[in-house]
């Protein structure tokens, strides 16, 4: 016999952006901040926040919707600052 399994704190911002395409219903859950029970009681009242996939017998969260979901528009990871970048290029050629 288990006892209560123990708290997981929410996600942070960081691990949010490093999310796979989908993720299982408990990650999900700690990212909008509650218990995986609270979630499967929203999936079953048709009330949880974003899409659910049901793929065989689990429950699948598409990533995308759920930072939208959250507030948080897609970016590149990666994103440069190209104009920033042309001017050290010029002044580097003046040089």
């Amino acid at each position: 016999m288990s006892g209560p399994s123990p708290r997981r704190d929410p996600l942070t911002f960081t691990e949010v952006f490093d999310l796979p395409v989908a993720v299982d219903l408990r990650t999900a859950a700690r990212a909008l901040g509650i218990c995986t029970q609270t979630a499967y009681r929203l999936i079953h009242r048709g009330a949880f926040p974003c899409p659910v996939l049901r793929v065989g017998g689990r429950f699948r969260v598409p990533t995308t919707p759920l930072m939208r979901t959250l507030g948080i528009e897609e970016r590149p990871v990666y994103a440069v600052d190209l104009e920033a970048g042309m001017d050290s290029a010029q002044d580097h050629d003046a040089l």
